[in-house]
Order: C-alpha cells, then structure tokens, then sequence
C-alpha cells in the first residue's frame, strides 16, 4: 500500500499576539495522521495567502520567510526519504522529530557514531591520538558502504541491530573490503564500543554484541636481534637526516617509548630518581599509563648530543612519523635487515632484545612500557632462542649433582 505524504503550512490565528502576528506552523501528514509543530517564526494573517501557503508579495519580509518555507519543505521530504530507507513503518511524528532533531542521535547508529567521532576527535593529543580517530571514522565508514550496499539503506535504527547484522557486517570486512583477521577485530571492537555505549545510555534496550566472540589470531611481531641493531647503529650514514631518523630510533631501542611519546619528550621529563640515576618520567599518550625507564649509557649520550639544538622545546630531532620512517626502512636495507624497520618496531626491540632477552622480568618490562596488564607485554616481548639457551645452560648447572648420581648408577 502506497503511503500518501502531505506538508502544510498555516498560521494559528486563534493565537494572534499584540502585534498582530501570529505563530506560523507546520502540519505534516501521513495516511491521515498528523503531527503539527511551531516553525518558531511568525506572520500576519493579512499578508498570508492559505491555499498557496506562503506569504502574498514581493516585500524583503516575506521574500525572505517564503525561501525559509522554502528550505523547511526541502528538509522535511529529505528527511522522510531518509527515513523510509531505514523503516518499513513512517510516521508523521518520526518525520517531525527528525526535522526538529529530537534524540536523533539515540535513534540510528551513523548518527550516534559521528557523535562520538566528533567528541573523540576534541581529545586529540589529550586523551587520544589523532590515529586512534582515524580508526573510528574508518570504521564508520565501513559500517556506511555495509548499508549501501548490503541493506541499500543510508543508516539504520539502533534498535534494528541484530546478531544477524553484526555477523552479515564482519562478513563484509572480510570478504568486501580484504581485510585480515586482527583488522576485522579491531573493526568490530569499535562497532562494539559504540553499541555498547547506547546501551548504557538506555538509547537500546539490549545488547546485540552479548553472544559475540573476538577471535584474534596471534601475531609474530618483528623486532631486531641483538646483531641487526648493532650493525644498524655502526653503519656509516653521510645524511644528515637518516642519522637523525636513527639516533631516535636507536634512543627508543633503549627506552621503549613509541613515537609519539618521544615526540613529546621534554626537559621536565627527565629526573634523577632516589637511586641517583636520570630516568625518563612521563605518562604514555595513548593509555595515560605511568611509563618511567631509567636513561642507560646510549640514550645518555643521545640525548647529549642533540641539548639545546632541537625546536619548541623538543629534546630530540623527531621527524614526521611518515618521513622518519622511510629513512629507517631505507638504513635497514643498507644494513641487510630483511625485517621491515619502523619506529614501533624499536619499542618490539626494547622489550625483547635489550630487556627480556638480558634477564629482566617481564614485570619490570610491562611496567617501563607503560602497559596496564603483562598479557600486553607478552605481545611484544618474545624471549628469543639466545635467551632459552642461556636459561637452560644455567639450569643444566644446576642440575650436576643430578648427572653425577646417575652417573654412578650405571657404573654399577
């Protein structure tokens, strides 16, 4: 049945004010029901012409209200179309309170991401990166292309979201847009953060993500062996800039700070602790964990060589991230490191070359990485084969008097 859609507009003259104007109104109509709301302008009843609904003449005043007619006509049937994409039932009360703006964020899912993209995206070098942003709003955008494509709908009520819907839209990921498994989960988590957030909001009444499970695969990350970073730090560099690119990547070998955290080293950062050591002190801009790494001899000694000649503060010639990270991959080649080297990868090299792989325990790893649990630091730290050989060759010494018992059995 097709549905019949009607826009009037009229003025109340039962509530003409002193000044001789009255309330101009709006009355949309579906299928005989209606729903009427002010327009929050005003006009006088002799200047308004009710069968063309619009003001008489060709005056500045009524120019100007006719072409506010005009443009709330054109918003209300936009949004009537929008809505009979998403909604198999319309009502003239759902029209209206979408052109109004009344909890339109609480009703459809684009919606309420593009709020949150929008907040999150105010704590940018606060509380967030502007990375971690770019995430969300590609998530988004993939939930927008899912609609078009799979649902031909422009958005869709939160309440529509069903086990079938978030399972149809990692299917999407997967198979539409490429994307490998760990890519798909993080996708998901950030769907999940949104639904989540309506439902505690009271906005949906259920939570459709309750049954789903995350299936991450488990990633081999790369780091630098012990002989790879110290040939990357004795290769001879003649530019200026890779050598720059290097003493930060180098620093971050031994302290463990990512990029954007070094980039936002300062003088204050740097304290000598109880022990009478200078240490890193600073908060991780990413999760605002405490991270504080004693500086060893080679940061030391970078941090000497570049005092008092950086920008804006800067204790270190940080490059852009982009920039900086060709020059490494380009030094790696040089150097005949087939691992692909970037500045994240540093921070790998920390917790597994210069830390685990020399003895120290992963509770002291995970605390200067600033991470908040150790199941995060046994992502990036690996206990390489030199370290497994140097336990086991300990542990066979301990284990003699074991060797000389059974020795003296046999000979027996």
């Amino acid at each position: 049945m097709r549905s019949t859609f009607n826009i009037l507009f009229y003025l109340k003259k039962n509530s003409v004010k002193k000044t001789g104007y009255a309330p101009l109104m709006a009355r949309i109509t579906i299928n005989g029901v209606s729903a009427p709301f002010s327009l929050k302008t005003e006009a006088r009843p002799d200047d308004w012409d009710t069968k063309a609904g619009r003001l008489r003449g060709r005056a500045k005043e009524a120019s100007e209200l006719n072409a506010h007619l005009d443009d709330a006509r054109s918003k209300i049937r936009r949004h009537y179309r929008e809505l009979c994409d998403r909604e198999s039932v319309v009502t003239a009360a759902m029209v209206r309170d979408a052109y109004l703006g009344l909890n339109t964020h609480r009703d459809t899912l684009l919606c309420l991401f593009d709020q949150h993209n929008e907040n999150l995206k105010t704590l940018i070098g606060n509380q967030t990166t502007s990375g971690t942003y770019g995430k969300y709003v590609n998530t988004r955008n993939r939930l927008y292309e899912f609609l078009r494509k799979k649902r031909n709908k422009e958005d869709i009520y939160l309440k529509d979201i069903s086990p079938e819907f978030i399972n149809d839209f990692e299917r999407f990921l997967f198979v539409d847009c490429g994307y490998f498994r760990n890519t798909v989960m993080k996708c998901m988590q950030q769907f999940k953060r949104i639904v989540i957030m309506a439902h505690d909001n009271g906005w949906l009444s259920i939570n459709p993500f309750s049954s789903y499970k995350f299936q991450f695969e488990a990633t081999d990350r790369g780091y630098l062996s012990e002989k790879e970073l110290m040939c990357l730090m004795q290769h001879p560099v003649e530019n200026p800039s890779m050598e720059m690119a290097r003493d930060v990547f180098v620093f971050c070998c031994f302290t463990g700070l990512s990029y954007i955290d070094v980039k936002n080293l300062r003088e204050e950062n740097i304290q000598r602790s109880f022990d009478g050591n200078l240490w890193v002190m600073t908060k991780r801009q990413k999760t605002n964990v405490q991270s504080n790494v004693r500086l060893l001899p080679v940061p030391l000694q970078i941090l000497e060589k570049y005092r008092g000649k950086c920008r804006n503060g800067m204790l270190l010639p940080v490059q852009n991230n982009r920039v900086g990270n060709e020059f490494l991959r380009e030094l790696g080649k040089q150097c005949g490191i087939t691992t692909k080297v970037t500045f994240h990868l540093a921070r790998h090299t920390f917790a597994t070359t210069v830390t685990l792989a020399k003895g120290v325990p992963i509770e002291t790893v995970s605390s200067t990485l600033g991470h908040k649990s150790i199941k995060t630091t046994q992502i990036y730290a690996r206990i390489v084969d030199s370290k497994k050989s140097s336990d086991m060759e300990a542990l066979s010494h301990k284990l003699g008097n074991f060797e000389k018992v059974y020795q003296q059995m046999q000979a027996v």
